[in-house]
């Protein structure tokens, strides 16, 4: 799934959350962030929530073109390991 907004943050996080769960249940588990040009820690949790929803359904994740911005977020919360392996 190509996320559908060029912003990721608060305001939208439960949208776009939603958006992936979809695509993951419905076995497309390659979550495209070329088309993110901003996120905020919302990115970092709508991830989360996606990993728990892959592997509750037991699907691996696949993450592609990750913003920088997003990968310093997941480094600063302790969560870098866990992205980079999703």
């Amino acid at each position: 799934m190509k996320i559908p907004t060029d912003t990721i943050s608060n305001q939208n996080a439960m949208q776009v959350v939603e958006a992936g769960q979809s695509a993951i249940l419905a076995g497309d588990c390659v979550i495209d962030f070329s088309g993110v040009l901003r996120c905020d820690t919302a990115a970092v949790a709508c991830v989360l929530a996606w990993m728990r929803t892959a592997h509750a359904n037991g699907r691996k994740l696949e993450l592609i073109a990750v913003p920088k911005e997003l990968q310093s977020l997941a480094t600063l919360y302790g969560v870098h390991a866990l992205i980079n392996r999703a």
